[in-house]
């Protein structure tokens, strides 16, 4: 690969490329193990590849109960702040330990075992951490669904996860409205064909929850178990499964080992994070994500630091401070969000008056994810931050990042933008539809070279041959991302957009995340989006849509035009961008990934179902009428 000669990471890198077996061997001895592995990678079923056969190992041992006997008991283990609920609650590791041994206890009352499914529907509450991992103490799978998800979505992954157990809550609570949880569980139970036999409701005090007679308890009688132990488990059982997000049909369900994931999650911390144990790390995300198994819950309580468990949505508080105000609360040394986020904030907040009224003495880095960053964004938060901000890569489907920058190992030069260094473990090529290797520069279709590194997905819950269909049959020997981007001559990777966001204008394959990045650098955009829309001559042609930041009163054509301009300056004419729709806001997922597929098929009349991740249905409505004003759909 470009661009990989000499430093730290450089060597370690080449490493886990010729020796993956040797480098995670080595890594795993950071893990308290019940006993050692046969081996460290079995390659004998290829593309089904396992990692530490034969090891047995307890996720849940290794998150707290490692550390109570290491005497850290007293460490602050999770930082609860809900601002929704005006509360901030501590829990140290050994007094997690104790509600987690006990409500594991409580599980191994109702029957559950190891092996047994429980899904978990829940807001952002201690609660739900606690059942994850009193779930991973006694063997037994959770499958955390996005609290708040409709009834027909919850309905689909209870088909598919055929959960003994449902532990959920009365409600969710966000800034100016309270979401009743329980008449969602009770219709997606109604719905579904595998009934869960008992579920377990947390009361708020915020709205009671109708119980059914013989099938319902509440949480405080529940919780009536002795301590239970930990149940040792291969590191190749299951430890979690997560649906992917916006699945139709039969769901996506991602799983996770408990071995490979403890192993990787373990080593990101210090060497990705450059986090050391007792630090505060603020993943600013939802346990329903990826994002908050793999940062708010499992990564930092494996090397002992304090996380925060964030309930709120930081940016659509009244109050533009609240990221800064929590940092500065808790001594967060090192914050994870995404890009949309600090987008938000430099709309409301341009000149970052509200980052300074808040101390920050400990906090050291900024890492986004979760979509494209813009260069603007990312230079925007450096200079009013004064620290380094890391744009990362990876999916649901790996657990951790593809590509990063490693400041654990070497910090490295920052590339502003979606541009990052492939992560140790990830043998990443850029290949073109043929499946040839494509030089430095060109656009072409990410891919990871098989075995995939610990921590990444081995299969999909019952169901290998989607598994293989989906991910593995485009290029025999690869792990197809979907996402488009190249390799520069220095061994960056730059993430450009999904591969079905390459449009073909006339022949010319072009990316509208590059169009993207010429649109946010213009002074008065705080976000936008580009999507491609069919057109009669061309097959298609690129439809910008632009928020403008908070106080700008400029005439929308006016924008506009300098927007074409500047795409015509910086892409060229061959991009054909004349078309862009000034809008108050964009749709987005509640994980504030642009839903830029529904736009696209508004844009060329097609049918489409309102995605049950969207954060506000009434923003289609808007963009609807914004299309229907540059004359979209055709013939409409």
């Amino acid at each position: 690969m470009a661009g990989m000669s000499g430093g730290r990471y450089s060597e370690v890198y080449r490493r886990s490329i010729e020796d993956p077996e040797g480098f995670w061997g080595e890594a795993a001895g950071a893990v308290s193990w019940y006993r050692r592995w046969d081996r460290v990678l079995d390659r004998a079923k290829p593309p089904f590849y396992r990692w530490f056969p034969g090891g047995m190992v307890n996720t849940c041992y290794n998150a707290l109960d490692r550390h109570v006997e290491a005497g850290h008991g007293s460490r602050p283990a999770l930082i609860y702040d809900s601002p929704v609920t005006s509360t901030k609650k501590t829990f140290t590791y050994h007094g997690l330990l104790d509600i987690v041994s006990r409500c594991a206890g409580s599980l191994s009352d109702l029957g559950i075992t190891k092996g047994d499914r429980v899904i978990i529907y829940m807001p952002m509450v201690p609660e739900a951490v606690i059942s994850m991992l009193a779930c991973a103490r006694i063997g037994a799978i959770h499958s955390v669904v996005f609290g708040g998800f409709a009834a027909p979505e919850l309905a689909t992954r209870i088909d598919d996860a055929k959960p003994k157990l449902v532990i959920s809550a009365s409600c969710g609570i966000e800034v100016n409205r309270v979401i009743p949880y329980k008449p969602l569980l009770d219709k997606a139970i109604e719905i579904a064909r595998a009934k869960p036999e008992r579920c377990v409701i947390l009361e708020r005090p915020q709205l009671e929850a109708s119980l059914v007679p013989g099938r319902d308890m509440t949480w405080e009688e529940f919780m009536a178990g002795d301590p239970a132990a930990c149940v040792p488990v291969a590191a190749t059982d299951p430890l979690y499964i997560l649906y992917t997000s916006g699945t139709t049909g039969i769901p996506k369900g991602v799983v996770r080992d408990n071995g490979g994931h403890l192993v990787a999650l373990t080593w990101s911390m210090k060497n990705i994070y450059g986090m050391d144990p007792g630090e505060v790390y603020w993943a600013a995300s939802d346990i329903g994500w990826v994002v908050g198994h793999s940062y708010i819950v499992y990564g930092p309580l494996f090397h002992g630091c304090t996380s925060v468990l964030y309930e709120g949505k930081p940016v659509s508080t009244p109050d533009p401070g609240a990221f800064w105000r929590v940092i500065s609360d808790h001594g967060v040394a090192a914050l994870f969000t995404a890009p949309t986020a600090f987008r938000a904030i430099r709309r409301e907040d341009p000149e970052g008056e509200y980052i300074r009224k808040y101390p920050r003495s400990g906090f050291r880095r900024l890492f986004l994810a979760g979509e494209r960053c813009d260069p603007d964004t990312l230079l925007w938060a450096g200079k009013h931050l004064r620290v380094p901000v890391i744009d990362h890569w990876w999916q649901t489907e790996t657990g951790w990042a593809i590509g990063g920058n490693p400041v654990g190992l070497e910090m490295l030069p920052v590339k502003p933008g979606s541009c990052t260094k492939p992560v140790p473990g990830y043998d990443i090529h850029v290949l073109d539809n043929e499946g040839r290797e494509l030089p430095p520069g060109q656009i072409g279709n990410i891919v990871v070279r098989l075995p995939l590194p610990p921590g990444c997905f081995p299969t999909l819950w019952q169901n290998d041959r989607d598994f293989v269909k989906t991910y593995l049959s485009e290029y025999p020997g690869f792990y197809e991302t979907a996402d488009a981007g190249y390799l520069d001559v220095d061994g960056y990777l730059w993430i450009m957009s999904r591969t079905d966001d390459i449009i073909n204008v006339a022949g010319h394959r072009l990316s509208t995340g590059a169009m993207e990045e010429v649109l946010a650098s213009h002074p008065d955009v705080a976000e936008c989006a580009v999507t491609g829309v069919k057109d009669p001559i061309k097959g298609e042609i690129p439809v910008g849509f632009i928020v403008p930041k908070a106080g700008v009163n400029r005439p929308e054509g006016e924008i506009v035009l300098e927007l074409v301009r500047l795409v015509r300056e910086r892409i060229g004419p061959v991009a054909s961008f004349k078309l862009a729709a000034v809008v108050k806001r964009l749709p987005k997922t509640r994980s504030g990934k642009i839903l830029r597929g529904t736009m696209k098929k508004i844009a060329d009349g097609e049918p489409f179902t309102v995605p049950p991740t969207i954060d506000d249905p009434a923003i289609l409505d808007e963009i609807r009428e914004s299309l229907a004003g540059l004359g979209y759909p055709k013939g409409r």
